[in-house]
């Protein structure tokens, strides 16, 4: 339904199980899903409750490996293989969509340099050009996006919460892209720009009245989707298509259902929007292939938007206080996760020695 209105449907995890088991393929095959994004959070859970890595990890520490080394080693196994499952859809959409992500660590998201060097180490590793490397749109990461992209490093800009941020972020891809198009190199470097939905109604709940509950999200994302496709028609970004480059799609990220008391399909139906990709957790997948409905796609000026949010300002909700904290604790919440995993990672480690 939601592939048939123009939206991408991409897969918000990964495991090793979920490669072995034929579910990714499946996924693939059966529910549309046309690619995939990972994080910390989802590594740390995968490594944490799974056997599956275990003998890799045994031959990276036979291999001197241990640490951040050996993380990006298991997760570049597990990505690449995702990316080639995914390369026909890769090849038949010529590039736009059959997609994985991998992120640079959390700890370098206040480190320009070392960010970009990251980015430009693993997307050399990985050798696929349908993987990208996630950035977080952070003031501190604007800069090496900018960069990424003037390498020629496909990016999934991640940690975006507002309209703001993603004009920025948009504006740090369009630089690179305008760079290129100067240098006289190929502009046709794909991004993603992703924008966080979920967590502004965590972060406002119990807080406002009961009839705005569930509905700040959606109001930032139809604000940011009205900003969106104002870009894509501006003079400024008509004239570099014009060079042969491609649009920053935006993507719907953070669409699971947190309240209980909500529809589990509750951010997939109200996000369906032509030209936009949807990553979604597994069970939400699930959900909405059971019984979710597209319905009417989001409208082009954002609809009702600025009249819901002005509800929530007049509730107390500074809009722009709150995308700015929900950005940095988006970025301490992954730096906790990634600290999480290297303790998995070297409790594992330490455990698989002992047995040897």
């Amino acid at each position: 339904m939601l592939y048939d209105l123009g939206q991408s449907l991409w897969l918000d995890n990964i495991t090793r199980d979920l490669l072995r088991s034929g579910t990714l393929k499946h996924y693939i095959d059966e529910l549309s899903v046309t690619g995939l994004t990972s994080n910390p959070t989802i590594f740390d859970q995968a490594i944490k409750n799974s056997p599956a890595y275990d003998a890799a990890i045994r031959d990276r520490l036979r291999q001197g490996k241990s640490g951040e080394a050996l993380f990006f080693e298991l997760a570049l196994e597990d990505l690449t293989q995702a990316a080639d499952l995914f390369r026909p859809v890769y090849d038949r959409t010529n590039g736009l969509d059959g997609r994985v992500s991998l992120e640079v660590s959390p700890l370098l998201a206040h480190d320009t340099a070392r960010t970009l060097a990251q980015a430009k180490e693993l997307s050399a590793r990985a050798a696929r050009p349908n993987l990208f490397i996630k950035i977080p749109g952070t003031p501190e990461g604007l800069p090496a996006i900018e960069e990424a992209i003037f390498a020629g490093v496909p990016v999934n800009v991640t940690l975006l919460f507002s309209r703001e941020q993603y004009l920025a972020a948009a504006e740090a891809f369009l630089r690179g892209i305008e760079r290129r198009i100067g240098a006289g190199l190929n502009p046709d470097v794909d991004s993603v720009a992703s924008l966080f939905v979920s967590r502004w109604d965590g972060a406002v709940a119990g807080k406002v009245p009961e009839a705005l509950t569930n509905k700040l999200g959606i109001a930032i994302a139809r604000r940011t989707y009205a900003a969106y496709r104002d870009l894509l028609d501006s003079p400024r970004w008509l004239r570099a298509y014009n060079c042969g480059a491609r649009p920053q799609r935006i993507l719907w990220a953070s669409t699971g259902t947190k309240d209980p008391k909500a529809s589990d399909v509750l951010y997939i139906e109200a996000l369906a929007a032509p030209f936009t990709v949807n990553t979604m957790p597994e069970a939400t997948l699930k959900a909405f292939a059971n019984h979710g409905k597209a319905g009417a796609p989001m409208p082009a000026d954002g609809g009702d938007c600025e009249t819901v949010l002005a509800d929530f300002a007049r509730a107390g909700i500074n809009i722009d206080t709150l995308a700015a904290q929900l950005q940095e604790d988006g970025a301490k919440s992954f730096t906790k996760s990634w600290n999480e995993l290297m303790t998995v990672i070297a409790s594992k480690s330490e455990a698989l020695r002992e047995a040897a």
